[in-house]
Order: C-alpha cells, then structure tokens, then sequence
C-alpha cells in the first residue's frame, strides 16, 4: 500500500482560540478555530496538518504559536507560514497570500516533525499572543483522516497507467476532469482554503493542476519556498479527496534540458516527500518547444528515475514536441513518440490544446494516437493560444466531448481570476471567498464547471 497513515487516538484536536487585532480589551477579542491532525506517521517522524478558523472580526497579521511535548518532537520543514522554533515553542506566521483571514475564513497549514519515543499532541496554542481556551475533542477510537470512499481519491485509490488509459485500483480506465492553477508566483491567493473547498465540492473537481513555474520569477528564484508551496498544496487536495497533478511548468527556456538539474533536485524532494501519498501524478515538463523529440525524451529518461528511485508508483507524465502538442505544432505528429516511445514504464504522454487556436487537424491526431499512446490534455483552454480572445464554445465542446468519449483525463487553465479570457474567475474574486456563484465566474469558467460538475461514475468492479 501507498498510503501510511496513523491511525492514532491523539491525532485531532479541534480549540477554541481568541486573537487580538493588537492591544485591545479582552471582551473586543475575536474567536478562532484550530484543527490538528496528524495526517501520517513513520519510525521517528509525522506528518501534521493545521487549519485556522476565524469566528470573529476579520485578522490582519496574524502568528500561531504551540509548544511541543517533552517527546524529542523537532520542527523539519512547513508551508503555507513562516515557520520558526524556538527551544519547545513553534511558531508560524502567516504570509503575504494568508496574512489577512475574514470573519469565516479559514487557511491551511502543515509540517513535517520528528520525534523520539512517543508522540503526544502539541499543547499551549496562542494566537497572536492570546492564549487558546476551550476544549480538545478527540476522535472516535480507529478514526481514519484519509478522505472518504466518496471523493475521487477515495474511490480510485492509487493510479496507474494500464494500456493506453489510466487506470484505478480496480484496474478499470477513468478519466478525470479538473483544473488548472496559474502560477502560484502571481495568483498564491487564489489557493486558499475557501477556494479549495469549492472546486472540491461545488465545482466538484476531481484534480487540481499545481503549475509551478520555474523561471518567470518561479522555482529558480527560491526554490525551497516553491517547493514547499507546492507541497502544501498537495496536502490541501489531499485532504479534499483530489488528486494532485505536480506540474514543473517549463515554457521559456522551451527546452527542458535547460533546467534538468533542477528537476532532479525538485523531484527528488517532492518524490521522497509525498510517495507514501496516493493521491500525487508528477508532470515533468509543461510544454517543450523549439527542440526536438530526442532531447525531450533524453531529459524524460533522466528525471523519471530520480522520482522513481522515492516513488515507484505513481503516474508520471512526460511533454511532448510543440508546445505538447505531439508535434503537429510543429508540422508533426505522433509518430515520432510512437516510434521512439521514452523507456520507462506507469507514464502518459502530454497533450495541449486551445479551443480556439486548435481544431480539426488537433482533433484528428489525438483521435489517431489515443488508441498507440497513453494521453493526459493536462492543460488546455476554451480560447486562443495566447489565453485570450473571445471563447469558442463551438471548438471547446467538440474538444471535450472527444475526451471524454476516449477518456482521456483534463485540466483546465485556469483557476485564477487573472485579467484573461482564459481565467474561470472574474478579476477581484480571488479577494473574497466565493469561487463559485454564476456573478464571479467568467463565460469560460461557467462553461467548464458545468461540465466538470457532473457525475463521475468511476467503475469499482
């Protein structure tokens, strides 16, 4: 089995808090939720997640400090905070996407922890300085955190790529249909814990795309804070019961070669961090241009065994030629892939389209190397190429109804309120907590979640 998880009596707390917006009176102070969960555990770590909940007035500048036990317990790494310890004391300070929390809102936030002997739950909980009052509520005994059978995660536990389709754990073919992050350089506060919530249940999404840019102000820039970015964001599909596409989001330089150093460095983090997750599909490289099919594939043969050597399960998607367009952009087509297929096994092969740029002669090679090759449109977009212009509802349909007759799995770019046609959300929404009324969605954003939002039906047997 992937997935190790601890199924322990101290593994959630739910507190009740209070926090002060700077010096105030006790009876002006706001209210505040905290759950703990320990989320996994091996021999000498754990994993944890935190989710802040503010009951009271909206909280600008905030910090979270907890003590841990006397257990040997040791802060390793966080996400989703600046994370500090002091002796026992752990702090964690919200940053520049999460700093400010309304009334009702709620952020996610997780470590990884080490320990020696046993592992009690951390106590002492303050919020900007004020002390947590209220009682621990722990869970039923043989309580499990792993999302329920429901979710798309659940039902089709751990993937693979069986023939030219990717399979669930009954090995039975599925598709599945999701969305795209922008970069989470330009649009972090987008992926929050209300906006998760609601591609999870409302649009009813069954994975989220994490599109990490690696130049463009991206990974290279900091490549510690992306990686743990990235890896917080895993958590929070996790939790949700989505699957997590990790996309190393290469576009200029268009020559993944470029960067091959630093996709062995960032797989083998994210690989060794989350293989025990079953929930996590690694996306290589975005979308290869100006360089040929040998060299992306030369790249592919040299990163898919460094995330194979922590993870030797999970799917892995390779980018083709063209801007992943399996060459034909390039005046191509999928034979070179099918001829010269990258040496690897449990791997699917990328395809991009957008709607209005990409039609029939698009449609017909995916028709054609749907049945040779395993295919995930792991981005595509309802408009032109350059992520704007006017919709084509026509060209889009037809996209999506051939992906799903052929079951081919999708995500969309993207879920962002960007100032593009491209963008599901209007600009603004991303400042407040609806991410799914028809008033903030864009006509593509409708469009999509329309579709998305109906019925799975995954096989189980």
């Amino acid at each position: 089995m992937k997935r190790i998880v601890a199924l322990l009596a101290t593994c959630a707390t739910a507190v009740g808090l209070t926090a002060l917006l700077g010096p105030q009176p006790a009876a002006a102070a706001t209210g505040c939720k905290v759950d703990y969960t320990v989320t996994s555990q091996w021999q000498g770590g754990f994993q944890a997640g935190v989710k802040i909940t503010n009951l009271g007035a909206p909280v600008t500048g905030w910090t979270l400090k907890f003590t841990l036990p006397d257990s040997g317990q040791k802060l390793v790494q966080g996400w989703n905070a600046t994370w500090s310890q002091s002796g026992s004391t752990v702090s964690a300070a919200g940053i520049d996407w999460n700093r400010t929390l309304a009334t009702g809102a709620s952020t996610d936030l997780g470590f990884v922890g080490s320990f020696t002997g046993s592992n009690p739950k951390p106590s002492a909980f303050t919020l900007n300085g004020v002390a947590c009052t209220g009682s621990v509520e722990e869970p039923p005994p043989g309580t499990d955190p792993d999302p329920g059978t429901g979710t798309p995660v659940g039902v089709n536990g751990q993937l693979h790529v069986c023939g030219v389709n990717l399979c669930n754990q009954y090995n039975r073919p599925i598709q599945l249909r999701g969305m795209s992050t922008h970069g989470i350089q330009w649009f972090s506060k987008c992926y929050n814990s209300a906006s998760l919530d609601a591609l999870a249940k409302d649009w009813k999404s069954d994975l989220l795309r994490i599109a990490m840019y690696v130049q463009e102000d991206g990974y290279e820039t900091d490549p510690a804070g992306f990686t743990s970015r990235v890896n917080g964001l895993v958590d929070m599909a996790e939790a949700r019961g989505m699957y997590a596409l990790i996309d190393f989001h290469t576009l200029t330089p268009g020559d993944p070669n470029y960067n091959l150093d630093r996709a062995k460095t960032f797989f083998a983090s994210v690989a060794a961090r989350n293989a025990a997750k079953k929930n996590v599909i690694y996306e290589i490289a975005n979308e290869p241009n100006g360089v040929s099919w040998t060299a992306i594939k030369n790249y592919a043969e040299q990163v898919i065994p460094v995330i194979r050597a922590a993870d030797p399960d999970a799917v892995i998607i390779v980018g083709t030629r063209g801007w992943s367009s399996l060459g034909v952009s390039d005046g191509s087509n999928e034979t070179e892939v099918v001829n010269n297929p990258v040496n690897a096994t449990n791997i699917m092969y990328t395809f991009h389209f957008y709607a209005a740029s990409h039609k029939d002669n698009y449609r017909a090679t995916v028709s054609r190397a749907a049945s040779r090759l395993p295919l995930f449109v792991t981005e595509f977009g309802t408009v032109s190429a350059t992520g704007g212009g006017t919709m084509d509802r026509s060209s889009t349909t037809a996209w999506l109804d051939l992906l799903d007759q052929l079951k081919i799995s999708y995500a969309n770019w993207t879920y962002s309120d960007a100032d593009e046609s491209s963008a599901a959300l209007k600009p603004g929404t991303c400042d407040g907590t609806d991410y799914s009324s028809s008033g903030v969605l864009t006509e593509s954003g409708a469009l999509i979640k329309s579709r998305i939002s109906t019925a799975d039906s995954f096989p189980t047997s």
